[in-house]
């Protein structure tokens, strides 16, 4: 999980750009649990939605640029893959953390989380392989009992409509999951 591999701690400041899609949904959620300040991006219909997952502060990306925001963050989670540590470096405290859920431009962030540890100050992570521990899935089991997670689904496919389920993903227009049912 983004938030483990970033090892956030209460009071950190985070921005996560794409806080309503599958990921950013959860992200915004769990980094509340941790007692992170979440900074959430999101269009202008789905500000609210964020701000009642738990992001403390949004920004309407159809408005301003994240990337132009004058405070800075000791992570910055790209929960789509839209952005770059170029872009995004200047968010960042001396010793910052910028983490993609994508490759990134040209496929850098892998690149990127290899050379830029080494050097000290502001790196990139790149979560993979992904790993979750058994502390780390239980965490989340009991923010689902307690009813403090809530996972955001959109739109529900038969199995046999895979193809459309997809189609619509593509669109960059969902907002958390699409799941599709099995008999």
């Amino acid at each position: 999980m983004a938030e483990s591999r970033a090892r956030i701690r209460r009071g950190q400041r985070v921005l996560v750009s794409g806080g309503t899609g599958a990921i950013g949904s959860a992200a915004v959620q769990l980094l509340r649990e941790l007692g992170a300040i979440v900074t959430a991006v999101a269009d202008t219909d789905h500000l609210e939605l964020v701000r009642g997952l738990g992001a403390d502060r949004v920004i309407d990306r159809t408005v301003e640029d994240f990337t132009q925001d004058d405070r800075t963050y000791d992570v910055v989670l790209d929960a789509v893959g839209k952005s770059s540590f170029a872009r995004c470096r200047r968010l960042l405290e001396p010793r910052g953390i910028y983490l993609s859920t994508d490759l990134g431009p040209l496929s850098q962030n892998p690149f990127m989380a290899l050379v830029t540890p080494p050097l000290g100050g502001r790196k990139v992570m790149f979560p993979v392989p992904p790993k979750h521990s058994a502390q780390e899935v239980g965490r989340i089991r009991q923010t689902l009992v307690a009813g403090t997670f809530r996972p955001i689904v959109d739109r529900r496919y038969p199995l046999d409509q895979i193809v459309e389920a997809y189609r619509y993903v593509e669109t960059g227009q969902k907002i958390g999951n699409v799941v599709i049912t099995v008999p």
